[in-house]
């Protein structure tokens, strides 16, 4: 097989970008959603709790577990059929999204979890006394508090989906992994190899230092 200089495989390369990007960008949006879900559940229903519910925390809490421990390799492969079911196919972007996600919520759910965790608990008694619903003092009191390490937790876990998304390429998800595979490592091209491992350090460099960034912005403006 006739090896391919980096600048030859590029446009190869731009495409499994868009298709990272895809994919890593709506399983971030669905994980940010039932994984901020998942965390405000954990944290109302445990003992010092605002609905304490002991039985239900303990359930759940195990299930958030067992889903964190899987790896997930082991669960990209485990949930084609329920990924086909949603999807229609078990493959290429779109595809990837599913166990992607499945991956990262018990993960950002814990975040989630521990950042509310962090709310001073007399903030949270003086939204009680003045009458605040639960769900008033979620939205106005525990997200908003809890904002900084919200954040910072946020962008571990994209940084996290874009390594998963490179191994969701080794079984057809397409995206730097695929490419990686296909271009670099089964042609044993090891400059474009390099290329596609210096796109993705350079894509976590980046997004990392935006967190960084917003992080610093809210301690400042809290300040």
């Amino acid at each position: 097989m006739k090896k391919t200089s980096v600048r030859d495989s590029l446009p190869e390369l731009w495409e499994a970008l868009g298709q990272t990007g895809q994919m890593v960008a709506l399983s971030f949006l669905v994980t940010l959603l039932f994984g901020t879900l998942v965390g405000i559940a954990l944290r109302l229903t445990d003992d010092d709790g605002l609905t304490p519910n002991k039985p239900f925390n303990r359930v759940f809490g195990a299930i958030v577990n067992i889903g964190r421990s899987l790896p997930f390799l082991i669960l990209l492969i485990a949930v084609i059929p329920l990924t086909r079911a949603i999807v229609g196919t078990a493959y290429g972007p779109k595809a990837a999204v599913v166990p992607l996600a499945l991956g990262a919520i018990p993960f950002f759910g814990r975040v989630v979890e521990s950042a509310l965790r962090e709310v001073a608990p007399g903030k949270i008694e003086a939204a009680r006394v003045m009458g605040a619903s639960t769900g008033q003092i979620v939205r106005k009191v525990l997200l908003p508090e809890a904002m900084s390490p919200l954040v910072s937790g946020a962008t571990l876990t994209l940084v996290m989906l874009i390594g998963y998304s490179a191994m969701a390429g080794t079984i057809g998800g397409g995206g730097v992994g695929d490419f990686a595979i296909r271009y670099g490592y089964q042609r044993f091209n090891t400059p474009v190899l390099m290329a596609a491992v210096v796109v993705l350090v350079v894509i976590v460099q980046i997004i990392q230092s935006l967190g960084d960034a917003i992080v610093k912005g809210l301690a400042h403006r809290r300040d």
